[in-house]
């Protein structure tokens, strides 16, 4: 069985922030959002980014799309490299490369209606203007659960829901490839999450997307991810196949985190692993294994020495010196 061929490709990539002092402003430090991850999202499937709030998950997101420039790294798309890419180019590939935000309120025009919203993107690119650009608005408005009359409408005249649903019709009409849904319910209600991940993965089967998901909230990946990679400080500290990520977690982050998931099963007990301590500072990380200050499995070289992802199973990487590497 051959495997899918990679669409992204992240090797290395760092976004330092830089800190600023005093009356002439000048750098005392940098905050480490993203240092150093490497990752790829094959062909047709969903990739999930999770981690704690402030891990760096969507500053990644938004660094694989170059809406933020990243400070080092490579992130190759059908390859070629989109860091080394200047305005013009980039402009070009943005056809193929879309983000949904996690915001449906702030992420819309208040002054623009749904249709302008929509199909400003088909004019910049010089695809549709007049009628086939309306016809082509509706017919992703209805793609996505709205309708024809929702065309003139503002975004105060919806809900939270259908707000990310124009939201996910914005990023649909270039027909992108490649989509990084940036914590796309977390603003909602819960029963209406259910729904925007249904639509998310219908669209996925019915166009072939790829998805990079970013969220926090595990239970949510769980349902339209194919593989997952979990981010502590900055860092990708396991990457794996949702099912083996979910029954057999190695790395004691990724543990405590599927510890915490409420289990549909009432009589089903769980062992719940706190983790002590507050998450270090990402402008002053700890040495070695950033993790090691919460640590429960604690040894001498985590302190000291950054460990590697390893090879622990089939597609299956973890960045522990508690584990070992198979071959």
């Amino acid at each position: 069985m051959e495997t899918p061929e990679q669409v992204i490709t992240v090797e290395g990539l760092k976004k330092y922030f830089p800190i600023r002092a005093g009356v002439f402003s000048r750098v005392t430090g940098y905050v480490k959002a993203v240092d150093g991850i490497d990752f790829n999202v094959r062909s047709g499937e969903a990739y999930g980014l999770v981690g704690e709030s402030g891990c760096g998950k969507s500053t990644a997101g938004m660094s694989v799309l170059k809406l933020i420039n990243p400070t080092a790294g490579k992130v190759v798309y059908k390859g070629h490299d989109i860091v080394a890419m200047g305005e013009d180019e980039m402009r070009k590939m943005r056809r193929e490369m879309q983000i949904i935000f996690q915001d449906p309120y702030s992420s819309l025009n208040p002054r623009m209606s749904v249709g302008e919203a929509i199909g400003e993107s088909l004019e910049v690119h010089g695809i549709a203007t007049g009628k086939e650009r309306r016809d082509r608005v509706i017919s992703v408005l209805k793609e996505c659960g709205l309708d024809e009359h929702h065309f003139r409408r503002y975004p105060h005249e919806f809900s939270g829901g259908q707000r990310q649903r124009i939201g996910i019709a914005r990023a649909l009409v270039l027909e992108p490839e490649f989509i990084v849904a940036d914590e796309p319910v977390s603003a909602l209600d819960v029963s209406i999450q259910s729904q925007i991940i249904n639509l998310l993965e219908r669209l996925q089967e019915k166009y072939g997307l790829t998805f990079l998901f970013i969220s926090h909230d595990l239970s949510v990946v769980k349902h339209i991810s194919d593989r997952l990679g979990v981010m502590y400080l900055g860092r990708i500290v396991e990457d794996a196949p949702k099912k083996e990520l979910y029954s057999s977690p190695k790395h004691p982050y990724s543990q405590a985190l599927l510890s915490a998931v409420p289990t549909m099963q009432p009589k089903v007990k769980k062992d719940r692993i706190i983790l002590k301590g507050d998450v270090p500072s990402p402008a002053n990380p700890p040495s070695g294994c950033t993790f090691h200050t919460r640590c429960p499995w604690v040894e001498e070289n985590c302190r000291n020495e950054v460990p590697s992802l390893k090879k622990v199973g089939t597609d299956h990487y973890v960045s522990c010196h508690l584990v070992k590497e198979v071959s």
